[in-house]
């Protein structure tokens, strides 16, 4: 098994890189993407661009309705399913109908997510941006395992964060049932749980043909941010009191195109041919973080242990 070093290649692109620039010249056709949440956020212009080379996107939806009118500007070969990550059991369901049409997956893209929600139960108590975030696409990605193996060179690309930071795996209290739960804490645990479920998926897969990557698209203005009430928005600085980017957030953050492009990096280019199990951002390869609060990998997201551990503890919780 080889392993893929921590640091950037370096791959020639920026962190302000659009996802149409990292697409160019790469022809899909022939190949089925699934991108869940590709009707949100930089999930949008994720399915663009994947559409735009030529590949048929999946669209795992909970509203038709919205995805409709969302994905009505996009052009190529789009199509929609019934999806909810909140639901394993729709999860399973949306799994066989794609396999009951398609043999091979080559690129799947783990997009959708929650963040920093108020404290939900989903299943038997589990907290809900743990299983949103990990357990829905945990299911998804291996009862889809048969048709990413047939294709003989698939990707899977787990959207992480830079908000990995905040908080590894929790492993005496996963589910915030001995302590008080803390929303932000939540979302790092869930963000450290995406990167390490890639690193350990390559590692169990890349003999059969699949790479996985962990991806931390920067900071965006998206509906992911719809939990947050402005007031704290406001004390973050993220704007102001009327809705409007501050000029840090201006700064800081990427447009929604730019925060697209690592992932369809990650599921298509070249230079990534032999690699896998790395934590990405601005469209290369991250560095070790080393004590920098917001930019490259804290260790405790890249490391092969807790990986294994967290696929038999997730194992162990789905039964």
């Amino acid at each position: 098994m080889s392993r893929t070093p921590q640091h950037p290649l370096p791959s020639g692109f920026t962190r302000d890189t659009p996802a149409s620039a990292v697409i160019e010249g790469i022809d899909l056709t022939g190949r089925v993407a699934i991108v869940t949440g590709g009707y949100s956020g930089i999930g949008v212009e994720t399915t663009r661009a994947l559409a735009s080379a030529g590949a048929t996107v999946w669209v795992p939806v909970r509203d038709r309705t919205k995805a409709a009118e969302t994905l009505a500007d996009v052009a190529g070969d789009v199509r929609i399913g019934d999806l909810d990550l909140s639901d394993l059991d729709s999860v399973r369901s949306f799994a066989r109908t794609f396999l009951a049409s398609h043999d091979t997956l080559h690129l799947l893209v783990n997009n959708a997510g929650v963040m920093a929600c108020p404290e939900r139960r989903l299943g038997p108590g589990w907290e809900s941006q743990l299983a949103i975030n990990h357990f829905g696409h945990f299911v998804l990605t291996t009862e889809l395992l048969p048709a990413l193996r047939r294709a003989g060179g698939a990707r899977v690309v787990a959207l992480s964060s830079s908000a990995h930071r905040l908080s590894a795996i929790r492993w005496e209290d996963p589910h915030f049932t001995k302590e008080p739960y803390d929303k932000w804490k939540a979302y790092g645990q869930s963000k450290t749980a995406n990167a390490l479920f890639a690193l350990e998926l390559d590692a169990r897969e890349q003999g059969n043909g699949i790479r996985a990557f962990a991806v931390h698209p920067g900071g965006i203005q998206t509906p992911l941010q719809r939990h947050l009430p402005i007031e704290e928005m406001v004390a973050m600085g993220w704007c102001d009191a009327n809705g409007e980017l501050s000029p840090m957030a201006k700064t800081m953050f990427k447009s929604v195109e730019a925060g697209a492009a690592t992932t369809v990096w990650c599921a298509t280019s070249p230079q990534l041919e032999g690699h896998g199990g790395v934590f990405c951002e601005d469209t290369d390869i991250a560095a070790p973080a080393d004590g920098k609060p917001f930019v490259g990998v804290h260790a405790h997201a890249i490391d092969p242990e807790a990986a294994t551990r967290l696929w038999a503890l997730t194992e162990e919780t789905l039964g």
